[in-house]
């Protein structure tokens, strides 16, 4: 008995998920908060001063120890960063296609994921389907609002008990992986076209089965 329970706990897959930013972390713990059946355990991370280095580190790091990876990037961050640059000097978004590229041709177990702007917009495309470009997150957030009227940017608010984020939104899953997939993959050749890149992180691992 006790060697099929540990048989059972060796086949268990293990995911990191690192991001920079707490609402893709309180939407992955509402994830495994109601989909215990998953055999997957997805552990988020948020590097320390989450600079683009330091969470290319992380990932890197993190592809040694894990089955699967996933880098998730509000590519609105990255676009304020690089007006802010000065002539002459790599942009972070220079930056950030790099890192894409290595991590492509060198770690085939690692899968980055774009939102732009942000997350926001991937919850957004649970309600409508739409390619509209937001400059910015609270752009992409004010729309959103039109459909969760209440929507807060707070721990509290994605964590509701019995009704939290990923609850609320569940029923609505397959409509936001299908808008999602509507616009395509990111492309650093033209930033400003509205992304969400979350379906890959639903469909690896058979995840996707859970709509």
């Amino acid at each position: 008995m006790r060697q099929k329970r540990a048989t059972a706990i060796k086949a268990r897959k293990t995911f990191a998920v690192v991001v920079d930013g707490d609402t893709e972390v309180w939407y992955l713990q509402m994830l495994k908060r109601n989909e215990r059946s998953i055999n997957v355990n997805i552990e988020p991370k948020i590097p320390q001063r989450k600079r683009l280095s330091e969470q290319f580190e992380m990932v890197t790091e993190l592809s040694r120890d894990y089955d699967k990876v996933f880098w998730i990037i509000d590519f609105d961050t990255l676009a304020s960063e690089t007006k802010n640059t000065q002539k002459g000097v790599k942009t972070p978004v220079q930056t950030f296609s790099e890192y894409r590229r290595k991590i492509k041709s060198e770690h085939d177990n690692v899968i980055v994921i774009v939102n732009n702007p942000c997350l926001e917009f991937w919850l957004l495309l649970h309600f409508e389907r739409t390619s509209k470009y937001f400059s910015s997150c609270e752009g992409a957030e004010k729309q959103l609002k039109k459909h969760l009227k209440d929507y807060k940017k707070t721990q509290k608010y994605y964590t509701k008990q019995n009704n939290d984020i990923y609850l609320q939104l569940k029923s609505k899953l397959a409509t936001a992986i299908n808008n999602a997939k509507q616009l395509g993959c990111f492309n650093p050749d033209t930033p400003q076209s509205a992304i969400s890149e979350m379906p890959l992180f639903f469909e690896v691992n058979k995840l996707g089965q859970l709509f």
